[in-house]
């Protein structure tokens, strides 16, 4: 029991910054998912050495873009679809699905190699390399959680239910776009 006492006033504390600064709490909170997602990639990859470069430009990513555009779309989500509360989970999963995530893997696949210090050819070839099995396999994986998450989880509860979907998320793209410099430096 002596252990629940901090972990509630951390969560206290951060659910009071998610209400009275959500795009900060937001930003810096997605900084953080994105740096131990990245982290925690690498090492179920088995690296020997830690690829900083893209620790920090998943960080980058996440503080600058992570936080803010989520928020500024469910906010504009919620603000318009709330005319039929029965279909409103449904209309959002489907504006999320089929608009912002793509949109969102558009931007994510494009600007995190340039943080990384990549040329523009070699981010828009890790783009178009990239973008279509990382939608599908979003669509595959992540719609049910996201149904369920506009669905059945109180408002006050999703983004943090969203930041642990999320950290599942940046351990798979960190995963593939691996995967992808590896197969090109093994065709070089």
């Amino acid at each position: 029991m002596s252990l629940s006492k901090p972990i509630y006033n951390v969560l206290g504390f951060y659910f009071q910054q998610l209400h009275t600064n959500p795009v900060r709490t937001k930003s810096v909170t997605s900084c953080v998912i994105a740096t131990l997602g990245n982290l925690t990639s690498q090492y179920l990859a088995g690296v020997k050495v830690i690829n900083q470069d893209s620790l920090i430009a998943y960080g980058v990513f996440g503080l600058l873009f992570g936080g803010s555009v989520p928020h500024y779309f469910y906010s504009a989500l919620d603000r318009y679809i709330s005319d039929d509360v029965a279909l409103a989970p449904l209309k959002q999963l489907i504006l999320e699905r089929l608009v912002f995530m793509p949109l969102f893997q558009i931007l994510a696949l494009y600007v995190l190699p340039r943080l990384e210090g990549k040329s523009q050819q070699q981010s828009a070839k890790q783009l178009s390399q990239l973008y279509w099995p990382v939608v599908i396999s979003n669509w595959k994986w992540i719609s049910l959680l996201q149904f369920i998450n506009f669905t059945f989880v109180h408002p006050v509860l999703r983004v943090f239910v969203t930041n642990l979907i999320g950290f599942v998320w940046v351990v798979y793209v960190a995963r593939k776009r691996r995967q992808a410099r590896d197969q090109r430096g093994n065709r070089q």
